[in-house]
C-alpha cells in the first residue's frame, strides 16, 4: 500500500501548493491524478515517490513510513519507486549515452554486474536499437529519450510507479507504445501506479480510477487496516 496522509508541501513554508492532501493506493492499482497545471499534483507526485520532503504529513510505503527524502531514503525505500517525468531533458545528464543512463540504478546501486543483460533485456521493451543506445540525448529525439527514461525507470523492477505527465511531449503513437509497456510491466510484476495527468481521457482509459484533483483536496485518507 502506498498511503498519502495529510500531506501540506511547497517550496515556501508560507505558501504551499498542496494542503492537507490524502490518497491511498493498493498494490497492483492504476490511479490517475486528474488536474490543470499548476495545481500541485507533480508536487505531490514528487512527495509520494520520496524525492521532496512535505511541510507536514506522512507518506507509508508498505506499511513503513517513509524514512528520509531523496539520497537519504532509505535504499530498500528509494528502490521501491521507478519515477518518469514529464520532459526527460531535465532528467537525463546530456554527457550519458542512452545506454548508461539506462543503467544508472545498476551502478547507484552496486550492480553493475547487471548492467548488460538489464539493457538487453528492456531496450527492445521500450523500442531502443542497438544505434540508438549509442546515442547521447542531443541525437535522439525526445520520445526516444523518453524510452530510455522509462527503461530506466524499470531498470531495478520497482513496486511502485510514478509516472508525472510521461506523454505530454509525445506523440500519440509514441504515448500508445509507452503505455502499453508500462502495462505489461504491471501486470508482469503487480506493480501500482500513480499516473499524473491533464488528459481525462487517457487517464480514464489507462488507470483503474481516476482522482480530480479537487476531489482529492477535500478527501480524506482511507482507513488503514
Amino acid at each position: 500500500m502506498l498511503e498519502l496522509r495529510d500531506i501540506t508541501a511547497g517550496y515556501d513554508r508560507r505558501t504551499p501548493v498542496v494542503r492537507g492532501v490524502s490518497l491511498t493506493i493498493a498494490p497492483g492499482e492504476a490511479v490517475g491524478l486528474l488536474g490543470p497545471s499548476g495545481c500541485g499534483k507533480s508536487t505531490l507526485a514528487r512527495v509520494a515517490a520520496l524525492l521532496h520532503r512535505p511541510d507536514s504529513g506522512t507518506v507509508v510505503l508498505d506499511g513503513a513510513p517513509a524514512a528520509g527524502w531523496r539520497h537519504r531514503a532509505p535504499r530498500a525505500q528509494r528502490t521501491a519507486y521507478g519515477v518518469l517525468f514529464q520532459q526527460p531533458r531535465l532528467s537525463a545528464d546530456p554527457r550519458l549515452s542512452l545506454a548508461d543512463l539506462i543503467a544508472e540504478p545498476l551502478r547507484a546501486t552496486g550492480r553493475r554486474a547487471r548492467v548488460p543483460d538489464r539493457i538487453a533485456e528492456l531496450a527492445p521493451t521500450v523500442g531502443l536499437s542497438g544505434e540508438l543506445l549509442a546515442r547521447r540525448p542531443h541525437q535522439v529525439s525526445d520520445g526516444q529519450l523518453q524510452r530510455a527514461c522509462l527503461a530506466r525507470a524499470l531498470v531495478l523492477r520497482p513496486r511502485w510507479l510514478i509516472c508525472d505527465e510521461m506523454t505530454a511531449m509525445l506523440d500519440a503513437s509514441t504515448t500508445a507504445a509507452l503505455v502499453a509497456v508500462v502495462e505489461d510491466y504491471r501486470r508482469e510484476s503487480g506493480a501500482g501506479l500513480l499516473a499524473v495527468g491533464h488528459d481525462r481521457t487517457l487517464l480514464e482509459r489507462w488507470c483503474d480510477r481516476t482522482v480530480g484533483w479537487e476531489e482529492l483536496s477535500r478527501t480524506p485518507a482511507a482507513p488503514t487496516m
